[in-house]
């Protein structure tokens, strides 16, 4: 741990903090007030053949479920039939319907797990079209679910309507993600960032060998990669790549750029709820949680593998699976940022920190996915969290839980409750039956706990919709990549309908004025509890996979036990 390290780590938080406001004024104009250029947003309506009616949160349902069912089809019939389409330069051929489905339900739900390697799988038409449209789409869905579930809390007129998600999905996408990414992307180019269309180049190496260089289209998908938090890499070796992230630059403005967008929804809210305290406590609980993350993954990779105390290898920290243009402190912001936000994009190999490193990343997609989360499915996780804690504080103090005025009743507790479950049974069940059947255990590389981690990771990144990994697991079989679809649709969709849902409930109350015993949600008490909840409910849930997991492996490679 160094003072360059720490330095760091400041810079990227007060540029966090500095972006959050303003942007988040901005997207509260766009989606609440009149956007910029008004014609335009009409002319798009029309265009679209969109009518600007609100819908009950049924009707918002429907919308969304039907527009990514339409985008899971066309992603993957458009791998299916690349070959035989332009855009391919290297006469790539059909994609594989397991993976190709994995694929399509990887990128419909803004997780952009890659069972591929892209360069040899998947042609610049696929990854324009199919792959980077997706991002726009799926992060601009997610944006929705986050408003509608803000106006059913913030609302005082008891409507039983959200907004429509054909306007909000249109206005995330042209009034926020594309004019964002166009200059996003002028800026990685100007930093060395591929942006093409010419085929791959071989060369001969020294040793008398041919390299093939791949090229593409990578900075205009690349900045909707990080904006998006989407995180699907251009090349397999995603931000470790130079051609993505060619300098320390661009590595630090693709951390911020991910924590953007989450970090200002929670300003937005503030803004809707007309109390800018409201979405300053949802902002620092997020922070409490992901500064204590990073400090443990700093301290953890500061340090040698446990496994190899004792020799000589002087205090460099733990640099295996790191991208050395980086370094230590660089790779462990980086790898909390990218599992805090529901990003999933990496500059170095999670499958190589050491234990106790490889647990925080783990840890941040299992709390579901609220440290700033993914973009709009932070927000929303967040505030069922907060739900919860209302309920909990409610019962301590014996009198009606109440958010905002508005009574926290049995059928929100429900709802609520269908959230938080979804998660775990998802993650821990299909973890379970992939350790004990021979098509889940015979793809991994390791033995032992560190085996263990790698499946249970691959779950929670799939449900939480992160798409990182310990890559020591083989996903591409028939087995991984449509056990991981069912996991990723379900940790999307099943998950968005009861926030949705509570969302149209709370819209129906009545608000009522705050009185002696309202118990405040904007001030340090509240956002500890939050935390705690938060915390606690984690515990009670992964601890024991954890435990036999990543907290094994280091207790055995403290002893000097190699599994």
């Amino acid at each position: 741990m160094t003072a360059a390290g720490w330095l760091q780590i400041a810079l990227f938080c007060a540029a966090v903090l500095a972006v959050t406001e303003p942007l988040g004024l901005y997207l509260f104009r766009v989606f609440e007030q009149e956007p910029p250029l008004p014609r335009l947003d009409r002319f798009v309506q029309r265009l679209c053949g969109v009518k600007a009616e609100e819908q009950t949160w049924g009707a918002y349902a429907v919308s969304l479920l039907l527009f990514s069912a339409l985008g899971l089809a066309i992603t993957y019939l458009l791998q299916r039939v690349q070959h035989l389409l332009p855009g391919n330069p290297q006469h790539l051929g059909p994609v594989e319907p397991a993976l190709a489905f994995n694929t399509a339900a990887s990128f419909v739900t803004n997780t952009d797990w890659q069972s591929y390697t892209p360069e040899t799988t998947v042609s610049y038409l696929t990854q324009m079209a199919g792959l980077a449209w997706h991002n726009f789409t799926s992060a601009a869905t997610g944006l929705g679910v986050a408003l509608a579930i803000a106006r059913g809390l913030t609302r005082t007129n008891r409507q039983k309507t959200l907004g429509n998600f054909w306007v909000d999905v249109l206005r995330a996408t042209v009034y926020v993600l594309l004019p964002l990414c166009a200059v996003y992307a002028l800026f990685l180019c100007s930093q060395g960032v591929l942006q093409n269309f010419s085929g791959y180049l071989s060369f001969t190496t020294v040793e008398g060998g041919k390299q093939v260089i791949a090229l593409g289209p990578v900075a205009s998908q690349e900045a909707i990669k990080m904006l998006g938090t989407n995180g699907g890499g251009f090349f397999n070796a995603n931000s470790a790549h130079p051609f993505e992230n060619p300098t320390p630059l661009t590595n630090f403005v693709q951390m911020v750029s991910i924590f953007a967008i989450p970090a200002a929804l929670t300003f937005t809210y503030g803004r809707m709820a007309r109390d800018a305290r409201q979405g300053w406590a949802l902002f620092a609980a997020m922070a409490v949680l992901f500064l204590a993350g990073l400090t443990v993954v700093y301290w953890a990779e500061a340090h040698q593998n446990p496994a190899l105390r004792g020799l000589a290898l002087g205090p460099s920290g733990n640099l295996e699976g790191k991208e050395s243009r980086f370094g230590v402190a660089a790779s462990a912001l980086f790898a909390t940022v990218t599992t805090a936000a529901s990003c999933g994009a990496v500059n170095a190999m999670h499958d190589s920190f050491t234990p106790l490193g490889g647990l925080v990343p783990l840890v941040n997609i299992q709390l579901g996915e609220v440290i700033f989360g993914g973009v709009g499915a932070g927000l929303y996780g967040m505030l069922i969290f907060v739900v919860l804690t209302v309920f909990i504080a409610g019962l301590m103090v014996g009198r009606t839980p109440e958010y905002l005025g508005k009574k926290v009743e049995a059928r929100e507790m429900k709802l609520a409750m269908l959230y938080v479950l979804v998660f775990p049974l998802l993650i821990l069940g299909l973890a379970g039956w992939a350790a004990v059947v021979p098509a889940g255990t015979s793809s991994l590389a390791n033995a032992g706990p560190h085996g263990l981690s790698e499946i249970v990771y691959a779950f929670s990144s799939g449900a939480g919709n992160n798409g990182s990994a310990f890559a020591g697991l083989n996903a591409n079989t028939r087995f991984w990549n449509l056990l991981l679809a069912v996991d990723m649709l379900a940790g999307r969709f099943l998950m968005i309908l009861p926030v949705l849902a509570i969302a149209g409930s709370m819209a129906e109350k009545k608000v009522a004025p705050a009185g002696p015993g309202t118990f405040p949600t904007s001030g340090g008490l509240f956002v500890g509890l939050l935390v705690a909840v938060i915390l606690i409910l984690g515990a009670l849930t992964f601890f024991p996979a954890l435990s036999l997991g990543p907290v094994v492996e280091h207790f055995a490679a403290s002893a000097g036990r190699l599994f």
